[in-house]
């Protein structure tokens, strides 16, 4: 059911406010009825004919063929145990991420947290107050890619798109706060109308966001709120209304210098503010470097395209390293095991199969977390909040209870993935496994260490700078071990 007091749906750019659950009709605050294309806007809709949309609109979002029912149970139960491998795999996780956007080689974590955004968690259930007013934990979960130019990220945004069943695709150097959320416009009559921007657009969706580096400050501004809490708030001209913006946002971003500085952290080589930054549950760090064994792969697909579609060819010593791996492992990571059904599964699955068991597995199913997943995500979060007796408690993450409930709406994503009603231990152990990939690449700084500090907006390489540019400012060529710790207690530095 709806969460929200009214019933939104779009009739070409503009939106139709409907009654409510108890049929009363809606409108903001101090608001007036404006009419546009024959539907009423604010105090004057007709509930017999919202009625009417909202049962056609359900209807159609709701049907299913019997031979697409078949293929996503087949896809649901697809399992194999190759290599007399102790463990079961995730096979219907693993397809899925092979079927999207398989030109791309390579990323497949990335793929897998796209994956994990297009399914989303459970709702929580709600009734009353709560219901109408959206005052809810949000299910949804929001991705962000930086890398270097020519990695893939917008066609990797592109496959998403085309995959969910909901979908807005916006370029950020075109996008503006208005286009994101929503705008006044004023009509014939005098009376004031709303205009649905991308994240309302995208309400039980998905808002695919490219260029967010494109996008000034004052623009991106416009995202926190419909991020987190869910929903679109206005209050201008006399008009005060909350609009639902339910949905996923999955964006791409270049490095502001054409290349990701190491030297910095993720904030400053975006130039983003750090409670936007904070609203991602999952940072992806995309770097164009030389590894023989990924080039080749790549080499080896684009070659084997080329070849009347022998994607395989060259790639055959890269497939006998990942059988080694995959034969000698009881507990199989991601990282190998992605690679692996990269060269067993020859062929994508069909994208209207993919985009017909995305929505269906978004609509219907509805996993519940276990003891034994719960275990594995509380104590990864204790690890971080809490760190070992070796390590110090300043060099710990800096992590909060918004991370853990990032860890939840993914495991519960990664078990809608094979249409189960309850989290298993797997599916946490593999949304751990993104979350340490993803921490991992946000935190290492450019000698390839975890500085751990680097998560927030600054972080140890602002501190670096801020020490060398007073050693300069000092004018000083020699400095004692007394000078420099002068220098640091005057920073205020550790």
């Amino acid at each position: 059911e709806e969460t929200s007091t009214y019933k939104l749906y779009v009739v070409g750019h503009s939106i139709v406010n409907l009654t409510s659950e108890d049929g009363s009709h809606g409108g903001g605050q101090g608001g007036r009825g404006s009419k546009r294309n024959g539907n009423e806007f604010g105090a004057g809709g007709d509930g017999q004919d919202g009625n009417k949309r909202q049962k056609s609109s359900s209807s159609s979002n709701m049907q299913y063929t019997d031979q697409q029912l078949q293929q996503i149970a087949n896809l649901a139960h697809a399992d194999h145990r190759m290599y007399s491998m102790p463990t079961r795999m995730a096979f219907p996780f693993d397809l899925l991420v092979r079927s999207l956007c398989p030109n791309i080689i390579g990323n497949d974590l990335v793929k897998a947290g796209i994956i994990l955004c297009l399914l989303g968690g459970t709702p929580p259930e709600v009734s009353g107050i709560e219901a109408r007013s959206g005052m809810t934990i949000r299910s949804n979960s929001h991705m962000l890619v930086v890398g270097d130019p020519g990695m893939g990220k917008s066609q990797m945004l592109l496959s998403a798109n085309q995959v969910a069943a909901r979908s807005v695709y916006v370029g950020g150097n075109t996008a503006s706060s208005r286009g994101l959320t929503v705008s006044l416009t004023k009509e014939a009559g005098g009376d004031m109308g709303i205009e649905a921007g991308a994240l309302v657009l995208a309400d039980r969706g998905v808002c695919c966001l490219d260029e967010l580096d494109k996008m000034p400050k004052t623009h991106q501004d416009g995202l926190l709120e419909a991020m987190e809490q869910q929903q679109v708030s206005i209050a201008k001209a006399g008009v005060v209304a909350s609009l639902p913006s339910r949905c996923s946002v999955i964006a791409a971003a270049n490095p502001k210098s054409g290349h990701y500085n190491m030297s910095k952290s993720v904030a400053e080589n975006l130039s983003m503010n750090g409670p936007l930054l904070s609203r991602f549950d999952l940072v992806f760090i995309l770097r164009d470097e030389a590894d023989s064994d990924r080039d080749r792969m790549i080499s080896g697909s684009i070659m084997g395209r080329v070849r009347k579609g022998d994607s395989q060819s060259g790639n055959h010593q890269v497939k006998q390293q990942l059988d080694g791996r995959m034969a000698n492992a009881n507990l199989v990571p991601m990282q190998h095991r992605l690679p692996w059904v990269n060269n067993f599964q020859k062929q994508p699955l069909p994208m209207q199969q993919v985009k017909d068991y995305i929505a269906y597995a978004r609509e219907y199913c509805r996993p519940k977390m276990t003891d034994a997943a719960a275990e594995v995500l509380s104590d990864y979060f204790m690890k971080l909040r809490h760190p070992g007796m070796n390590e110090s408690k300043k060099d710990n993450v800096p992590i909060t209870t918004r991370q853990l409930e990032a860890l939840i709406r993914l495991s519960q994503a990664r078990a809608k993935a094979c249409l189960r009603p309850y989290v298993l231990k797997e599916d946490a152990e593999d949304v751990v496994e993104l979350m340490i990939e993803s921490c991992k690449q946000v935190h290492m700084d450019e000698s390839g260490r975890v500085d751990k500090a680097r998560g927030g907006v600054g972080g140890k390489s602002k501190q670096r700078r801020a020490f060398l540019q007073a050693m300069r400012d000092s004018g000083q060529y020699e400095f004692l071990y007394s000078d420099l710790q002068r220098i640091a207690d005057r920073l205020s530095l550790p």
